[in-house]
């Protein structure tokens, strides 16, 4: 039976728009909102008990807009806290269980390289994955940690040498490692992938989690019978805990579509 209820989307910050960006391309009739924690970015840096409170309460707030779907859009959320959503009433899609099988599907060596937030890791979650799927897999996984801020700051061109510099040198331990793969384990990550793979040359394949779980995702609603079957264009909400103005600004970007005023609304850390 079709549903017309949106999916719901969220994310620490603005790296979640380039999973937004996979599922509206995939599935161009879903409604979709979208919910960025960008007055409590980033996650990676917290302890798992603060980043399982904060992933409960940016579910919640998406249950309140009537979802018929959670994607948790955070590397951060997926690697260490995906027990928060062991009671939803709706069906949840997180990042790793989908990254790790585009990566063993795409190794021929069985060296892949993870990327990630100190936390997503520091957690271990794509290695044991990768490994339930590919037990002789090496797993060479490294935290990089200024890869955020560089996205949130607008820095992510090939063409800026601080920021290739950068990236080369967190990038040295898969390159050291012969990595044929690299899962961009964190969702700003995208953004950072021409200069990624500038720097890793062609021979390396980049698996970005965004493309595998909106997959996922199309896959599991046409199975189910519940897509969305209207004949429209989805309508798309988008919702901030600060600075609107900026989320704006950089969604063009990210999301690959200007984004309205009346689209965009901030609501209060308190209303979680």
């Amino acid at each position: 039976m079709a549903d017309s209820r949106a999916i719901g989307i969220f994310d620490s910050g603005l790296g979640g728009l380039t999973v937004a960006r996979e599922v509206i391309s995939r599935l161009p009739n879903e409604d979709v909102v979208y919910f960025g924690d960008t007055g409590r970015v980033p996650y990676g840096s917290r302890s798992r008990e603060t980043i399982k409170k904060y992933a409960s309460q940016d579910e919640r707030f998406l249950l309140k807009h009537n979802v018929k779907l959670i994607i948790a859009a955070c590397g951060t959320v997926s690697s260490v806290a995906a027990d928060a959503a062991k009671d939803l009433p709706v069906p949840y899609f997180e990042m790793v269980t989908h990254a790790a099988k585009a990566a063993v599907s795409a190794t021929k060596s069985g060296k892949i390289g993870v990327i990630g937030t100190a936390a997503t890791v520091g957690s271990g979650s794509h290695k044991r994955e990768i490994l339930k799927l590919l037990p002789d897999a090496e797993v060479t996984a490294c935290s990089c940690s200024l890869f955020v801020p560089l996205v949130e700051v607008g820095w992510y061109s090939a063409d800026d040498i601080v920021v290739k510099e950068t990236v080369k040198r967190y990038l040295t331990p898969i390159i050291n490692a012969g990595c044929d793969t690299l899962i961009l384990g964190c969702t700003h990550y995208p953004v950072l992938q021409s200069v990624i793979g500038e720097v890793l040359g062609d021979n390396v394949t980049l698996i970005n989690p965004g493309i595998a779980v909106a997959s996922a995702v199309k896959d599991f609603l046409i199975s189910n019978g519940t897509s969305n079957e209207n004949g429209f264009s989805g309508n798309h909400e988008f919702f901030v805990t600060d600075k609107p103005d900026s989320f704006k600004t950089l969604a063009a970007v990210l999301l690959g579509e200007k984004i309205n005023e009346d689209k965009v609304k901030q609501v209060e850390l308190d209303s979680l």
